[in-house]
């Protein structure tokens, strides 16, 4: 078995590892697009290193476009096996891929017109809203702890990560020259208590594991205390300074996890009048999602169920799906919270709220998770004092805030926790995947004092034969 390291190597986005096996299967563990490196992205993404004729299947663990993004490209370009994932995973996709296809459209449309100005030829998008589409007759949705057979020789179960709607560790058995082979390859790991869904569970025993590592320099408050941060946060700039509080948030997930906050704040009579808004279509579409799939909720929110049935909605909030309506936001001068994607403030209707806003004192932009280096939200959150937007020069006069612990990736202790109970002497090799390089190598010596062994950080394009 060879396994081939083309994307999330040394780096956060874009996750693509390549599995080819002594019977000649190749498998493609993820098959991410890169994010948040302007105009350096689209090649990148186009660079696939390898044909899409060639491989058979795609073992998908969750449904985060830089995990799942470059599926309709590679459909695209001739393959036409199968992607494995679990059903949620195949339903968040449906709607994710077809977003990004229509981003991919109207980013390319924009592009176009400046290069016609420049006399420039015009360039294709990576694929189309209708590539998306037709890419999900692929899909295979699995249970999870089900064993699927993909072949005589390759069995996959998927075992929950606890990262998002869902997510799942990829535990693979592959029959070689009469002997089996167990690799786990971890997706990204949630954290220990998600406010909306189950826990992270223990995975099959691996010889070969395959890990991310994005929070593995650093360590997340309580939960209990971010809600009460983010509370207080809205009190401080709708109540105290009548301000707008805008929370520029993945419409995946972290979004859902901020409206149940506030649900419950509602619930709680702690949250201020004030009408909160959900700037997405594809956050809309998703949270119908999420009420498809109660089997993913914890005992928490099933309490919450009992006598609240929408755990997301109450009757204040209001989600946006037009974009004329989104348009009218702006002229709103009252207090109010405004939940817009992107999470990285990359792109989406964020970035035309965060325009309307970043200069005015009364406002706060609130940043929620992982932001990559290169983008917006890495520049904002870090506190440059002007930031390009649309082209235009903006001070940054809003206050900026952080909560880090609504992020869906658990910190070090957190992941190496949920690595606890695997037996390291059977462990042949362990993979650092997903992290920034000097991140990786902080959590390299955390899993070296953990006792594990045979620790690898891959590069992109390094290949290792087992």
């Amino acid at each position: 078995m060879n396994i081939k390291f083309l994307g999330a190597a040394r780096e956060v986005t874009g996750s693509k590892h390549l599995i080819t096996t002594a019977h000649g299967k190749k498998i493609l563990l993820d098959c991410g697009m890169y994010q948040g490196k302007g105009q350096e992205t689209d090649s990148m993404n186009r660079q696939l290193g390898f044909d899409p004729r060639k491989i058979d299947h795609i073992i998908l663990t969750h449904a985060h476009i830089d995990h799942s993004g470059l599926i309709p490209y590679i459909y695209k370009l001739g393959f036409d096996g199968s992607v494995i994932c679990t059903n949620a995973t195949r339903d968040l996709c449906a709607i994710m891929l077809a977003d990004a296809g229509h981003i991919q459209e109207h980013d390319t449309y924009t592009y176009n017109k400046k290069r016609a100005r420049q006399g420039k030829e015009p360039v294709q998008p990576l694929y189309t809203k209708a590539d998306a589409i037709a890419c999900m007759k692929l899909f295979i949705g699995v249970p999870y702890n089900i064993k699927f057979r993909i072949d005589e020789k390759i069995r996959v179960k998927f075992t929950n990560s606890g990262h998002m709607l869902g997510s799942g560790v990829a535990n693979i058995e592959i029959t070689e020259n009469g002997s089996k082979v167990q690799l786990a390859y971890t997706g990204d790991i949630g954290r220990p208590s998600n406010r909306i869904l189950k826990s992270p569970e223990a995975f099959t025993q691996s010889d070969i594991l395959i890990t991310e590592s994005t929070y593995g320099d650093r360590l997340h408050v309580d939960t209990g205390q971010a809600e009460e941060e983010l509370l207080q946060i809205v009190n401080e700039t709708c109540v105290g300074k009548g301000g707008k509080l805008i929370i520029p948030s993945f419409s995946v997930g972290r979004t859902q996890e901020i409206v149940y906050s506030l649900n419950n704040f509602y619930n709680d009579r702690r949250l201020p009048r004030i009408d909160v808004y959900v700037d997405s279509p594809l956050s809309v579409n998703a949270t119908e999602i999420f009420r498809m799939h109660p089997e993913c909720f914890n005992g928490n929110v099933m309490e919450v169920m009992e006598n609240d049935p929408d755990p997301f909605g109450f009757n204040s909030l209001y989600y946006i799906k037009r974009h004329e309506d989104s348009k009218k936001l702006n002229s709103i001068t009252k207090p109010c919270i405004i939940i817009s994607s992107s999470g990285m403030m990359e792109a989406g209707r964020i970035k035309h709220h965060l325009a309307n806003t970043i200069s005015n004192a009364r406002n706060t932009i609130l940043g929620v998770g992982y932001c990559a280096p290169s983008t917006l939200g890495a520049r904002i959150l870090r506190g440059d004092k002007v930031v390009s937007i649309h082209g235009n020069q903006y001070e940054v006069r809003a206050d900026i805030k952080r909560i880090e612990s609504y992020s869906g990736h658990g910190d070090y202790k957190e992941m190496i926790e949920f690595l606890s109970f695997l037996d390291k002497s059977k462990l042949q090799k362990t993979f650092i995947v997903h992290g920034e390089y000097e991140t990786q190598q902080h959590y390299k010596t955390k899993l070296d004092a953990e006792g594990y062994r045979q620790i690898e950080i891959p590069a992109i394009g390094d290949e290792f034969n087992f």
